[in-house]
This record gives C-alpha cells, structure tokens and sequence, in this order.
C-alpha cells in the first residue's frame, strides 16, 4: 500500500511551500526608515547585534534578550550614534522599549494582533547576520499560540542572530509582532511576540537601562514553558506516545484551542488511529478554515486511501493557498499502512 508523508504545522517533516506577493518597493523602503540596528557589548568586550523599530518618538522596541549582557549599546541613525537613556521592560514577554533623546527617525506604524489569520501573508525586516542595511524576509502566519490575552505568532518567514527584535508587518505595512525566538532541532520554528505586548510596554515606567533582568517565558526550563513549546520536539522525534501525553493537559487546559486540537489529531494519527484523527481535522476546518496543517494531512489520507474526490477537493483548497503538493509522490514515510 502506498505510504505518504505526513505534514504538520509544528514537525520538522516539511512537505509544502508556498510563494508570497511581495510588498511594494515603496512601502518597504519607507519602513526601513524605521528600523535600528542595535549594537551590543559585553562585560567580556563581545559584541552583538539586533533589531529594533522605532514604535513612537524617540522610543524603539526590541527584545530584552538582545539587552541582557550589555555594558554598552548604542544605534545609528542618520550618520550620527545615539545611546538610550532607559528602558521600558516587560523581561516576562521579551519586550524591551528602549527611550532616547532627539532620535531622528520615523516611527513605523503599529497594527493590532487581535484580527490575525492562518495563512495571511506577513513580511520582516531586520538584521539577520548583522548585514550592513536592513534585509526583508517574507512569509506567512502558520500558527496562533493564545497566551496572556494575546497570541505567539509563528510564521514561516525564518530568522537568525542579529535578526532578534525585527518588526513582524501585515501586507498593509503596519507593525504586527517582533521576531523573537525559535524552535531547538534541525527544522526549527520562527515565533514571534504580539504588538499588543509592545503597546502594553509602552505605558510601563521608564527604568535604567539593565535593571532586574529576568527570564522570558520562552527561557523557562521545559515544564514551565507552554504546551505548545514543550510538544515540539517529541513531535520532530516521532515520539508520539510523549506527544499524546502533553497533548492530553493542553486540551484540559485549553479545550478548544486550534494548536492543541491538531496535535491530538497528529498523535491519534501517527499512533494508529486515523478515523478520530480526520474528524478532528475536519472539526479544526470547520473553525479554521485555512490550517493548512490539517488540509494537507487529510489529502494525505485520502490520498493513501485512494479517495480521488476527497484528494481534488483538498487539493483546489490547497492551491488558493499557494501551497504546492508536488514532491508528494517522491517523498514517503512508513506509517504503519
């Protein structure tokens, strides 16, 4: 019998791609406007760099995590060097709003991230390697993780060094998230903090610049870290029986969300029970009806199973998506069939 790799938004078996409209030149040109390199060093004369995006006068977001061992720091703008005078710091969501005096550049404008989409298409800028001008990735929302009356984003727009602290955009060019943190493993994942957080750390106290550093929510040791962070490895590892486990307390405690829902799917899936498996990829459709993840598995099975409608239909979905199917008859994977 056939046998089909698998796809799961949050494995490292990646099967399907996708092409992006690009933003306009002019939309990106005038955003690069708004981003900051910001330059680091250490107690130990190391030295770094990230991103930053001016959000409001004078006041440039990054990731406190670019902050944590400076002694020093300072950005460039407009042939001249400027150092902060303060930091406004959420240490907990890795939102760090650094403040200056006379900082002659734009701010970029800020969206929101209540209205967000699977599949909609985002791009970033940043400095990833630390490259002398600001390069532009793009991508689209793969996930959306709930947490602290917000969501992590996921994209699939990847990131390096030097790109932490980058602005997440939507297609209209408005600010939507900062690139932040990734998966461990070979197939990482790119996860990205909400602009709600930013706004909500532009209303915190002006503080000195390295006070009462602490650790994020995505540093915490692996039990502390949220469900759909501690399921990622196990995933990649086809440890399914540990999938199953972590997936059965995410449920409990989030009973209806999207994430939790498809890794049960995914473990009843791999560990042979396929019949739960598709309707519970049908019942996330039903409420998302762009989780690609789920498209591309139930073509998956139909396609095993040899249902030729049940295929061309997910297919046609598949393709408004941009997602090419096409290497699925070189790529197979032994799932018990």
């Amino acid at each position: 019998m056939m046998m089909i790799r698998r796809i799961f938004a949050g494995s490292c078996l990646i099967l399907a791609t996708a092409s992006h409209a690009a933003p306009s030149n002019d939309l990106v040109y005038t955003l690069k406007a708004s981003i900051a390199k910001i330059r680091s060093v250490n107690a130990h004369g190391g030295k770094s760099t990230g991103t930053g995006v001016v959000v409001a006068e004078n006041k440039v977001a990054t990731n406190c995590h670019v902050l944590a061992d400076s002694v020093g720091m300072d950005i460039g703008a407009m042939g001249e060097n400027y150092q902060p005078v303060g930091v406004q710091a959420d240490w907990k969501h890795d939102i760090c709003i650094l403040n200056f005096q006379f900082l002659p550049l734009k701010a970029a404008p800020l969206g929101d991230s209540e209205h967000l989409q699977y599949e909609q298409e985002i791009f970033s800028i940043g400095f990833p390697g630390g490259p002398p001008k600001p390069l532009t990735t793009f991508g689209s929302i793969k996930a959306l993780y709930p947490m602290d009356d917000s969501v992590v984003i996921r994209t699939s727009a990847s990131f390096q060094m030097g790109a932490s602290g980058s602005p997440l955009f939507n297609a209209q060019g408005e600010v939507i998230g900062l690139s932040t943190f990734k998966s461990p493993g070979h197939n990482a994942f790119f996860y990205n903090v909400p602009v709600q957080w930013v706004k909500e750390a532009m209303q915190l106290p002006v503080v000195e610049l390295i006070s009462n550093a602490q650790s994020a929510f995505w540093e915490v040791d692996l039990a502390q870290k949220p469900y759909w962070m501690q399921v990622v490895l196990p995933a990649q590892n086809n440890q399914w029986g540990e999938v199953e486990s972590i997936v059965k307390r995410w449920i409990v405690s989030a009973p209806y969300d999207t994430e939790a829902q498809f890794y049960d799917a995914l473990s009843k899936d791999h560990l042979g029970h396929r019949e739960e498996a598709k309707k519970i990829y049908q019942r996330i459709l039903k409420q998302t009806p762009l989780h690609s993840g789920s498209l591309i598995n139930l073509a998956a099975i139909a396609k095993s199973e040899g249902q030729v409608a049940e295929l061309g239909r997910y297919q046609d979905q598949l393709a408004k998506l941009n997602i090419d199917l096409s290497e699925i008859d070189t790529l197979s994977i032994n799932n018990g069939q």
